[in-house]
């Protein structure tokens, strides 16, 4: 049935602003770290200026920025594996294995996802600076795993659920065993689930600042903490700020693009039925 005309132009309509409020904060970034501080704070706004690299080469020039770089890297993909392994074996464990309170522990782990990571910061420092996690990548590799462990678990127990348990069956009587079970025939049913849960895994564990803030020092900084340097007592860089800004997103947004079509498979088809 053919929709009327109204309804057709406010479904597009509303799109459209909706996809103009997810990217023009991106391209103010961007716009931002074109310009010259003076440009910046010129009145009134002029939309038409020179361009200039000005803030990303100040920026590129920083030492240790390619330490920095590589701290990122390192948390964000170390976290993200050892995350989506625990997260398999768990939501497997959870979806396949009768015990009492499963439901409970299932539930119990999405709700241990909804507490602010800002509350964390002092209990964690407390209890990393008893096991001298302090200022060490590990440490904020062990406290990522710890963050993003409950959601990973909740979205994979539902691809697992969807997975029929005679698949499971007939690959045991055609001699497999339980560990090539799961990597032969759960694992590539899961690919969807484990791609979404990847990459959100990566993009907390690549952009969280306050837990890096108070874990790491000059030597363990990520790149969002040191956002944050130009940020000084004579005021706010902001072209150089918008600068690595803008180098900070771009990771996440190649691997978001990259990966589309499996995070909306993975949105759609990794919901938990009751």
């Amino acid at each position: 049935m053919k929709r009327p005309l109204p309804l057709v132009i406010g479904h597009y309509t509303t799109l459209i602003v909706l996809a103009l409020l997810c990217v023009l904060p991106i391209l103010i970034i961007f716009a931002t770290s074109l310009r010259q501080q003076v440009q910046i704070f010129a009145e009134p706004l002029n939309f038409i200026f020179m361009p200039t690299l000005e803030n990303y080469r100040a920026v590129l020039e920083e030492d240790k920025l390619d330490r920095y770089l590589w701290n990122s890297l390192f948390v964000g993909v170390v976290s993200t594996v050892i995350t989506l392994v625990l997260g398999c074996m768990a939501a497997y464990g959870l979806a396949r294995f009768r015990f009492p309170g499963r439901q409970a522990v299932a539930y119990t782990t999405l709700l241990l996802r909804t507490v602010p990571l800002a509350v964390l910061a002092i209990p964690v420092f407390m209890i990393w600076n008893q096991w001298q996690l302090v200022n060490s990548l590990w440490g904020l590799v062990l406290l990522y795993v710890a963050v993003n462990l409950p959601f990973t678990i909740w979205l994979l127990y539902g691809f697992v659920l969807q997975v029929p348990v005679e698949l499971e069956e007939a690959a045991a009587i055609d001699g497999c065993g339980p560990i090539r079970i799961f990597t032969k025939v759960l694992l590539p049913l899961m690919a969807p689930g484990l791609a979404a849960a990847s990459i959100f895994t990566f993009r907390i564990a690549w952009n969280e600042f306050i837990l890096a803030l108070v874990l790491t020092d000059r030597s363990t900084r990520t790149l969002p903490v040191a956002a944050s340097l130009f940020i000084t007592d004579l005021g706010v860089d902001w072209g150089k700020v918008m600068a690595i800004a803008s180098l900070i997103a771009i990771p996440p947004l190649i691997f978001t693009f990259v990966a589309a079509r499996q995070i909306i498979s993975g949105l759609t088809a990794g919901a938990v039925k009751g």
